[in-house]
Parts: C-alpha cells; sequence; structure tokens
C-alpha cells in the first residue's frame, strides 16, 4: 500500500453538479442503475416498488412493479389487500419480466459464445492468411481439431454445390 500510484476508487462528494452537460449525462447514467436496483429489489424480495421522477431536462421518468395502479392502491390504502385482477396483473407481470430476463441472459449467453467464435475465425483466418501448411505446426489440438472439422464441412458443401451444378446442368441437358 506504501508504493500505491493512485488513489483508486474514490467516493464523489453528493452535491449539485453545476455543469448541465455532465449534470444531463449523470442523470442519464443513474437513473438507468436506478431502475436496474429497483427491478433486483422486486425480483429478490417480492416487493411492489414505484419511482416517479423528472429529469433535469423537465421529461418524467418512472418505474413501476407490478404496474402504476396495484401501487397507487397499496399506497392510498395500505391496509387493504390487491382485487383479484390486480393480483393476476402483477403476477403476469412479474412471469413477463422473468421471461423477459432469462431471454436476456439467453442472448447474453449466445453473444459471449458469438465473440469467443468471432476472435477464434479470426485467429484462424490469420493463420490461413500466412499459409496454413506453414503454421499448422503452431495449432493446438483444439485448433487442430476445428481447423479439420472446418475442412470437412468447406469439403462437404463444396461436394453438395457441385452435386447441384451436376444436377441443373443434366436437367437442362435433357
Amino acid at each position: 500500500m506504501v508504493n500505491k500510484k493512485n488513489k483508486g476508487r474514490q467516493k464523489i462528494p453528493m452535491k449539485k453538479i453545476e455543469n448541465k452537460n455532465n449534470r444531463f449525462a449523470t442523470f442519464s447514467k443513474r437513473h438507468a442503475g436506478l431502475y436496474k436496483k429497483a427491478s433486483e429489489l422486486a425480483i429478490e424480495c417480492d416487493v411492489d416498488i414505484g419511482i416517479i421522477m423528472l429529469s433535469p431536462a423537465g421529461n418524467p421518468h418512472s418505474f413501476f412493479n407490478p404496474n402504476v395502479d396495484a401501487i397507487v392502491s397499496r399506497f392510498q390504502n395500505p391496509d387493504t389487500q390487491l382485487s383479484q385482477i390486480d393480483c393476476l396483473v402483477a403476477t403476469y407481470n412479474r412471469n413477463e419480466v422473468k421471461k423477459l430476463q432469462n431471454e436476456l441472459e439467453e442472448l447474453d449467453i449466445k453473444k459471449d459464445i458469438a465473440i469467443t467464435r468471432t476472435k477464434h475465425l479470426d485467429k484462424m483466418a490469420e493463420t490461413r492468411q500466412k499459409s496454413w501448411w506453414e503454421s499448422i505446426e503452431q495449432l493446438s489440438a483444439d485448433e487442430v481439431t476445428d481447423f479439420e472439422a472446418w475442412l470437412n464441412a468447406t469439403s462437404s458443401k463444396m461436394r453438395q454445390h457441385l452435386n447441384q451444378l451436376e444436377n441443373g446442368a443434366s436437367t437442362s441437358l435433357g
């Protein structure tokens, strides 16, 4: 700790940001974080949450979970239970949110796989540019297996395309 070169992450004092552009940018970033935290709290603790705010530009922003009607009626009458319709709507909304979150997680996984594959294919393309026969000794066992699979797939596609061309030529002659 004695030889530390920077101060690290420091707490920002809570005061109004005077620069208008910086204030707009900070609001934009932080309100998204607030929504994310509210959503996480609603899911993890199974609570109803409502947030209403006005941006520095005067634009209204809101977040309600499960929905605005349920939050307002619970706020006005905390002791009353939600109506059956409101319960059904809240349950439906929660299920939709869970479904969308699952889809988002799947898309994130697919994105990570695509990024990894793109990097791998770029590396393979770089290897091929060096002339594959000159650099094949540098490939790992997994890369050789992938390269072999690529060669087999390419060969199969070429045979299939050749067959289509031959069949097209023979039908046009006959």
